[in-house]
C-alpha cells in the first residue's frame, strides 16, 4: 500500500479523455476523478486524481495499473477485492477506498457505453 501511496502511478488528467468521471464518498469525503482513453474497445490509457486518505490514493493507483489494455467487458469484471489485494489488503476502516475506485470505474464504463 505504501508504495502505491508514496509513488502513485498514472496520476493527473488525460489531455483528451474519452471518458471522465468524478465520484465522492459522502461518508468520508474522499473524491476520485478517473479518466479513460478508449481505443478499439479497450482501455488504452487511464489517469486518476484523488483527494482522500492513503488507501484511496493507493487504490486509485492500483486500479489504473490493472486497467491497462483491458477490454471494456473485462474491466467490468474487476472486483474491489482484486484492487484491495493489489495494494496488499485493506483494514476494515479503509475498505471504503476500494468501493470509491470501483464506483468511479463503473460510472466511467457506463459513460463509455453512451
Amino acid at each position: 500500500m505504501l508504495d502505491h501511496f508514496e509513488h502513485p502511478r498514472n496520476t493527473g488528467e488525460l489531455a483528451l479523455p474519452g471518458v471522465k468521471v468524478r465520484v465522492e464518498n459522502p461518508a468520508c469525503g474522499d473524491i476520485m476523478e478517473l479518466s479513460l482513453r478508449i481505443a478499439d474497445g479497450a482501455i488504452a490509457e487511464s489517469r486518476f486524481r484523488t483527494r482522500g486518505c492513503v488507501a484511496a490514493i493507493a487504490c486509485g493507483s492500483a486500479l489504473t495499473e490493472m486497467l491497462a489494455g483491458l477490454s471494456l467487458s473485462d474491466a467490468a469484471l474487476l472486483r474491489r477485492e482484486a484492487v484491495a489485494a493489489a495494494v496488499g489488503g485493506l483494514r476494515p476502516e479503509s475498505v471504503h477506498a476500494s468501493h470509491l475506485v470501483m464506483d468511479a470505474l463503473h460510472q466511467a464504463l457506463q459513460d463509455a457505453k453512451v
